[in-house]
């Protein structure tokens, strides 16, 4: 496999790249899009694909809301830079379970930024359809969606289909120049990275008269089963980064074991409502060792006024370097400091960079690697809710599932989790020592 040199001369990306027969909009050369899950960052990924060029247009939305995906549908057809890029009416705009099914048959390219559960199945039937994707971190929450995420890999690989991931560090300038420096070996050998993503928390309040499936999906950065926890849904972009450097740029890269530790302190404050902290810890600790001993330190947190900080260090034989939301950096011993170019805005060039490949008949697969950190994440939450050294085989193999695969969900379903006798979820919060990662 060989890398695809996208952003600028002399600096790779790790999505693999092949000559590929064109796939998309035959007879033209319009590349039209769809968007499943109609969100904040749904909306935000439209929004930033419209900043690509001219020959594309947005043509079908799905939302499991019917209001949210109608106003979706207005913003976007009254908004002032779409103009030529929007084809929406009414009949193709979807709600419910099953509209990821009615977009993705009418687009070439199909947004998944569905919560994180649906992504697996979303994500396998859009190639099983032919399609291109983009779809938003994580890729999984738990090992058998992983394992759907890998097939779906497969097939894309096979059919020639771009797959572009909401890890847009990946894209971004001054991460792929940081990163060649540090691979190329400006700093000897890596010795350790240290990932941080410590910042506050959310909540969630009940609509009067929704379902309880319905409040959870429309909270569901609260639930661990549709969300991994905010280790998994959040710190996985810290953690993707620390598989790029230590795997040396390899797609599949990945740490042989983790342990650490988390809990749960302020979620369960009075000062939230009863329904309002679902049952994901607020912080975790994980330390994670590599085939060749190295080691990543994760830490990421969610507690209101307390030291916030979103950055990567790295430690090496020969020096360190580190980065933050604006820089990347590195001192080499006994040299001054070299500050990486910032670029484009990488929320941007992500899409620049797939439409570029779908346009050449060349393929960028970010899903291998964004499976594979989005698995190293939920390895994470496996130690952290435990409390036990998890192997990387192991947790493939026997991690216990989550989200509710093969059922056929509607808005009347039972979810996995109920809420006890006092209104709360403390009683499915995991309890270290005591909690089976495994399936039993």
């Amino acid at each position: 496999m060989k890398t695809a040199g996208i952003v600028s001369a002399g600096i790779t990306t790790v999505g693999v790249l092949s000559t590929v027969p064109a796939v998309h909009a035959v007879g033209s050369d319009v590349i039209k899009v769809g968007l499943i899950g109609c969100g904040g960052r749904g909306m935000g990924s439209i929004v930033d694909r419209l900043k690509v060029g001219d020959a594309i247009k947005i043509v079908a939305l799905g939302d499991l809301n019917e209001t949210r995906a109608t106003q979706r549908m207005t913003e976007l057809s009254t908004m002032e830079a779409a103009a030529g890029k929007v084809d929406l009416s009414p009949d193709h705009v979807f709600f419910g379970f099953d509209s990821y099914k009615k977009v993705t048959e009418l687009v070439d390219v199909v947004h998944i930024c569905s919560p994180a559960g649906f992504h697996p199945d979303h994500f396998l039937h859009a190639v099983e359809k032919g399609k291109h994707v983009f779809m938003e971190k994580p890729f999984c929450v738990d090992a058998e969606g992983y394992r759907r995420c890998m097939k779906a890999n497969k097939i894309a690989e096979e059919k020639g289909l771009t797959v572009c991931a909401g890890f847009q560090r990946r894209h971004e300038q001054k991460y792929l120049e940081w990163i060649s420096r540090i691979h190329a070996g400006a700093i000897g050998d890596v010795l350790s990275t240290r990932m941080f993503w410590n910042g506050g928390s959310g909540a969630g309040s009940r609509l009067e008269g929704e379902t309880e499936i319905s409040f959870q999906i429309r909270r569901w950065y609260i639930f661990n089963w549709l969300c991994g926890d905010h280790i998994v849904e959040q710190h996985c972009h810290n953690i993707d980064v620390g598989n790029w450097i230590h795997g040396k740029g390899e797609p599949l890269a990945h740490p042989v074991s983790c342990a650490g530790n988390g809990g749960r302190q302020v979620r369960k404050s009075p000062k939230f409502p009863p329904a309002a902290c679902g049952n994901i810890f607020d912080h975790h600790y994980v330390e994670y060792r590599y085939a060749d001993d190295s080691v990543m330190i994760s830490t990421c947190r969610q507690t209101p006024n307390c030291w916030n900080n979103v950055a990567e260090m790295v430690s090496g034989t020969k020096g360190s370097g580190g980065t933050s939301w604006e820089a990347a950096w590195l001192r080499p011993t006994g040299e001054e400091r070299w500050n990486a170019p910032k670029g484009r805005n990488p929320y941007e060039q992500e899409h620049v960079n797939q439409a570029e490949m779908i346009r050449k008949g060349e393929r960028l697969h970010d899903g291998w690697h964004a499976a594979t950190s989005s698995m190293t994440a939920v390895m994470g939450r496996m130690a952290t809710y435990s409390g036990q050294e998890i192997k990387w085989d192991d947790a493939v193999a026997k991690g216990k599932s989550l989200f509710p695969y093969d059922v056929e969900l509607t808005v009347d379903t039972i979810p996995p989790l109920m809420p006890g006798p006092d209104g709360t979820y403390e009683h499915a919060v995991a309890i270290p020592g005591e909690y089976n990662p495994y399936v039993a």
